[in-house]
């Protein structure tokens, strides 16, 4: 683990936009907040050219052309919270693929409080996309009545599906655990598909675990209710059975769901959420999948794909590399 020694005096100073942070030997300038979620602060910040030494002999794709970065920021309050952290950060340096986002740095320090009492606060280092996730720009689209075009779709869920086969291609696999539009930032490109990079492996682990008693079932359960989107967690992450087999197809679920929220905005079951005595829990148990009433933008081929993946029996789901034969074949398709 990084630690940072110098300049912690005005660690605090920056949580409110002032201030410097260091992280390791590189000093950064904090520019303003751009996210923030349970104890997790996300800031815009600049590195001082002084410090971008320290950047040499990275690979260029973690050097900033012009020093801004994405930092994480987060209050760490519990033994049990930091091993989540600590396992992040080593699960994050696992990854190196174009659509998954590198963690580029990192440093854990220890905080003495005013009252004397210790804490941690850890620092994580990324790359900067400013045009918001998925879902922002699902909703900002949503609000102007608009729709990406087919190619476009197929092309971001490509990109998914290419980051998630770098995961589920470990040995063993790791699976996401909370793949939803949330979790990926876009670039926007002029003239071609929004660049669709996945983030956010607080949730990621091995994938393959063997439930064999009903303590075990339930552990898996509490589990997923913390990690795992409600919205998009696969019905086996509900309601495990006492004897099951649970595997990366929990992403599979998740893929069908985020494909589904790319074309209409929304996660396929959520409707349930406004219905009188709803349960998304049961509508998502009983795979009971709604279709916009009005007229789709989308042909029928992308609805059945969706249904394809979201099959409530896990060993009936594609793997991620039968999803991606079949994406690819659909890009083809519609970019002819």
């Amino acid at each position: 683990m990084g630690c940072s020694i110098s300049g912690l005096n005005a660690l605090y100073d920056a949580a409110t936009g002032g201030g410097d942070v260091w992280i390791n030997e590189r000093r950064f300038r904090v520019l303003r907040q751009i996210g923030e979620g349970g104890f997790a602060f996300v800031y815009l910040v600049k590195e001082h050219e002084a410090s971008s030494g320290a950047a040499r002999g990275r690979h260029p794709s973690h050097v900033s052309d012009d020093g801004t970065y994405a930092m994480k920021k987060v209050l760490i309050q519990s033994k049990e919270q930091l091993d989540l952290v600590k396992e992040e950060i080593r699960v994050s340096s696992l990854f190196n693929h174009p659509n998954l986002l590198p963690l580029l740095d990192h440093a854990i320090i220890a905080v003495k409080s005013t009252q004397g009492d210790w804490s941690h606060e850890a620092y994580l280092l990324f790359s900067v996309y400013l045009d918001g996730t998925l879902f922002d720009n699902a909703e900002a689209m949503r609000s102007r009545k608009e729709f990406y075009s087919v190619v476009d779709i197929l092309q971001i869920f490509q990109q998914l599906c290419d980051g998630l086969k770098h995961m589920h291609s470990f040995d063993p696999p790791y699976a996401h655990n909370d793949v939803k539009p949330g979790n990926v930032l876009i670039t926007r490109r002029r003239g071609k598909a929004p660049l669709a990079t996945l983030m956010d492996f607080g949730s990621s682990r091995p994938a393959k675990s063997k439930i064999r008693s009903r303590s075990e079932a339930l552990r898996l359960q509490e589990w997923a209710a913390e990690h795992c989107s409600a919205p998009f967690r696969a019905p086996e992450l509900w309601d495990c059975p006492s004897h099951a087999d649970i595997d990366e197809r929990t992403d599979i679920w998740s893929l069908g769901c985020t494909l589904y929220a790319i074309m209409y905005g929304v996660s396929p079951f959520e409707y349930a959420l406004g219905e009188s005595g709803g349960s998304l829990q049961l509508a998502i148990m009983n795979v009971q999948l709604k279709w916009p009433r009005v007229p789709s933008p989308y042909p029928d081929a992308l609805h059945k794909f969706i249904t394809w993946m979201l099959h409530p029996q896990p060993a009936m789901r594609p793997h991620i590399n039968d999803v991606l034969l079949h994406v690819n074949k659909l890009v083809e398709k519609f970019s002819a």
